[in-house]
């Protein structure tokens, strides 16, 4: 029977594991397709209820967590994706190989039913959100803290696949304000930037726009390597909630 210990240390790396956005599957991919000439995904050209394409990959935080689903339908006159989960973490991810010296900023439009009751995001325990983008990154983890190199290290040997060098969120969160940047509970090579939740926000469609490049040299502090996925992510793992939000076009542009 495993000591208290050892089950302590197997939280730790779960927590990790969760802290890293362990998309495997994704990431597992060693060649990356060249950008196209436009990048992201229009749901509004895809039928309601049909399959999502077969380059988009619902993809677990952790293993073993229920995934969130996420299905084609119809708002007004125009499709969307939507986002179901209840007590669940998974993400809605497609590989990278975003030119971010061509189109470095990202547009799209999303929309939340409501906040997730008790989610606070800085909180490793209360760590859900009901919307998020989210974006991988290459770089050299030679140049990394001994820590981080040291939980990447750990999160490959348990989690079997290797792991992002960061990873940059943007959020609906209702606990800081938008514009305020949250470093993950579990790591600090994932960073998360609130763009939504202010008062009113629920049960609205927001057009939101941000230049990825700037973002993650504020946050990171270096200027970004390549992306190697990017997606959607609807959680409620940790608190056990349910909740939907909805996501239109995702486009990648050139800075104007």
């Amino acid at each position: 029977m495993p000591t208290p210990s050892i089950r302590r240390a197997r939280r730790q790396v779960g927590a990790l594991l969760r802290g890293l956005l362990c998309g495997a599957t994704l990431l597992a991919t060693p060649a990356q397709p060249a950008q196209g000439d436009q990048p992201g995904i229009a749901f509004s050209a895809l039928r309601p209820g049909g399959q999502l394409p077969a380059d988009w990959k619902n993809l677990p935080v952790v293993h073993g967590k229920a995934l969130t689903r996420y299905s084609l339908v119809t708002d007004g006159a125009t499709t969307v994706l939507q986002a179901d989960a209840s007590a669940s973490a998974s993400a809605l991810m497609h590989e990278g190989n975003i030119d971010l010296s061509r189109t470095p900023v990202v547009a799209w439009r999303w929309k939340a039913q409501a906040p997730v009751e008790g989610a606070n995001s800085s909180e490793g325990s209360k760590e859900d959100a009901p919307a998020r983008l989210v974006f991988f990154f290459d770089g050299d983890k030679d140049k990394l803290a001994f820590g981080d190199r040291a939980s990447i290290q750990l999160a490959k040997r348990f989690g079997g696949e290797d792991l992002p060098y960061a990873t940059l969120m943007y959020i609906w969160s209702t606990t800081a304000a938008p514009g305020s940047v949250i470093p993950n509970p579990h790591t600090g090579r994932v960073q998360m930037i609130v763009v939504s939740g202010r008062p009113g926000d629920a049960g609205q469609w927001q057009n939101l726009r941000r230049n990825i490049a700037q973002d993650y040299e504020q946050v990171f502090h270096e200027p970004p390597g390549k992306i190697t996925g990017y997606g959607m992510l609807t959680d409620t793992d940790n608190t056990g909630a349910t909740t939907r939000a909805w996501y239109g076009d995702l486009r990648f542009l050139p800075a104007r």
